[in-house]
């Protein structure tokens, strides 16, 4: 059975930084595009970042584009996110999610992980 499991969440000021990371129960772990996706209150969930099975391509929200960097290690099945510079409006649950081959910024993806928190305060 296939988990995702993310930590790392918490509380921070504005402007500091946080590092999620998600561990993936799969065997073919590198068959695998990895995302990160957010949903803050009232709010439907975004699409924040995503990976392609080798690491060669990445895509970030406009929101936290040089701000966030994505990383995968598929030794360890591991998918992590950096995120810098934080804001107030970057408030939410963040969940990893996994999708079989191709990259994609949709919430079609096959196996999501339970999230973690992220609160920023001003």
């Amino acid at each position: 059975q296939v988990q995702l499991v993310e930590s790392g969440g918490g509380l921070v000021q504005a402007g500091g930084s946080l590092r999620l990371s998600c561990v993936a129960s799969i065997r073919t772990f590198n068959n695998y595009a990895m995302g990160w996706f957010r949903q803050a209150p009232g709010k439907e969930r975004e699409f924040v970042a995503g990976i392609s099975w080798n690491g060669g391509i990445t895509d970030y929200a406009d929101s936290v584009n040089g701000r966030f960097t994505i990383s995968r290690d598929n030794h360890k099945n591991t998918v992590d996110l950096q995120m810098n510079s934080l804001k107030p409006e970057d408030t939410a649950v963040y969940y990893c999610a996994a999708r079989r081959f191709r990259l994609a910024s949709t919430p079609d993806y096959e196996y999501w992980g339970q999230g973690t928190r992220v609160t920023v305060s001003a």
